[in-house]
């Protein structure tokens, strides 16, 4: 049975803004279940909200939004200006508000104080959104009413979508938390407070923004500040660089520390020791939350697109697409799963983005590890995947290129490592890989 949203009304949704917001259109009686943002996909029954952005109103998109079947919109004031005598006739519910962002996260939260359910919150450099899927898969095998959030929906945006969506018998959400900056874990976590706190890891990650690995920790250290007294921080064993944050924390916070293997055998998507990592902290998060598995629980795991799923290639082989994004921690953690494969080993590194000054020297450390570790192939694509070869090895200056030339260099059983950052979109070889 089909888990709907809950319902929230128009106007209450219009009164959490205060003075700044109204209802200049539709009866404010109307219910809406959800929420959406791009009109190109409209949800029915949902609220369209028409978020303002440097470039464009999203708001002068709400008449498309409710031709798709959204119960109301929310729109600014130059966006209802702009669309009054489009949309004004239709008589169905406008909020004109200062800041549509700001109804959408006011409504997520009461969305959330609705359901009453539990917030388990995960951030890190790494395995944020993994270990999100596993905690949603293990919560499902012990027979918890879940929710979590879909894909990666970490910002600002994408945090109060999902609490939009939370059907009203969750007992716990399990919402994914992203950062680019000082401050944003924060504002997140005042949206979703969470019950469980965790931080699957620390890294290089948008050095660009934040600098030096130290501002990383403190950044994704302020979920855990955000932790209320009785409720638990779950982090990685071996961290110094949370050692002062965890030091800091209310006396009546519990702190959990998971290892890098969990300590009972569970069925599992995949063995690999990134996932073994996840999985641990995920089963720390479901045991803080007061649910636990039985060794050996299958657990019913659908792991977000690009993230290490395996394919059998044409005469075959096999195809990893571990693509969505990609930094020098999570490098090392997908070569050394590379490494433990049989046959030949191929790893395509595309570029990785936001590392700052320091970023010909961390694309030539993770070549240096592909070679201690043995791959028999290392190709480089983009400009700075060109420091990944030294000596031996292959170049394609661009993601096109390496659709054109990588199958030459390919044979028959090979395992094919598809990693580097989104912007790079490295899944177009593996559409072509599938298909040849």
């Amino acid at each position: 049975m089909t888990r709907e949203p809950l319902a929230l009304e128009i106007n209450e949704i219009r009164k959490l803004m205060g003075g700044d917001a109204r209802l200049p259109s539709g009866p404010p009686s109307t219910m809406v279940r959800g929420a959406f943002v791009d009109s190109r996909h409209p949800v029915a029954g949902a609220l369209f909200v028409g978020i303002r952005g440097d470039l464009d109103d999203g708001g002068r998109y709400a008449g498309e939004a409710l031709r798709g079947g959204a119960a109301g919109v929310v729109v600014t004031e130059s966006a209802w200006r702009w669309l009054e005598a489009e949309i004004g006739h239709l008589r169905l519910p406008v909020i004109v508000a200062k800041d549509p962002l700001a109804v959408l996260q006011a409504a997520g939260r009461l969305a959330l104080e609705r359901s009453g359910a539990r917030v388990a919150a995960i951030t890190g450099a790494v395995g944020k959104t993994t270990t999100k899927d596993l905690l949603v898969g293990m919560l499902t095998a012990a027979g918890v009413r879940v929710h979590g959030s879909l894909g990666n929906r970490n910002t600002d945006v994408g945090v109060p979508l999902t609490l939009m969506d939370l059907p009203a018998d969750t007992q716990v959400a399990v919402i994914e938390m992203g950062m680019r900056g000082p401050g944003q874990i924060a504002e997140l976590a005042a949206l979703a407070p969470p019950d469980v706190g965790c931080i699957t890891s620390i890294g290089p990650v948008h050095l660009e923004l934040l600098g030096t690995v130290e501002a990383v920790a403190a950044a994704k250290a302020e979920l855990i500040a955000a932790l209320k007294p009785g409720t638990t921080a779950v982090v990685p064993d071996s961290e110094p660089l949370l050692s002062d944050h965890i030091d800091a924390l209310d006396p009546d916070v519990t702190v959990v520390r998971f290892r890098p293997q969990p300590d009972i055998t569970l069925g599992l998507p995949q063995g690999s020791a990134w996932m073994m990592s996840n999985a641990s902290a995920a089963l720390a998060c479901c045991r803080a939350l007061g649910y636990d598995l039985a060794p050996g629980t299958t657990v019913p795991v659908a792991l977000s697109a690009l993230r290490g799923a395996e394919s059998p290639l044409p005469g075959g082989g096999t195809l990893i697409e571990d693509c969505y994004n990609a930094n020098p921690l999570a490098m090392a953690a997908a070569l050394r799963d590379l490494a433990g494969r049989s046959g030949r080993r191929v790893a395509v590194l595309a570029d990785m983005k936001e590392l700052g000054p320091d970023e010909v020297a961390f694309h030539a450390e993770v070549g240096r590890l592909a070679d201690e570790l043995g791959i028999e192939l290392v190709v480089a694509v983009g400009a700075l995947g060109a420091h990944y070869v030294n000596g031996s090895g292959v170049r394609f200056a661009t993601v096109e290129e390496c659709i054109g030339g990588l199958a030459e260099h390919l044979q028959p059983g090979d395992t094919v490592l598809l990693k580097g950052s989104r912007s790079m979109a490295l899944e177009r070889v593996g559409d072509v890989l599938k298909r040849s």
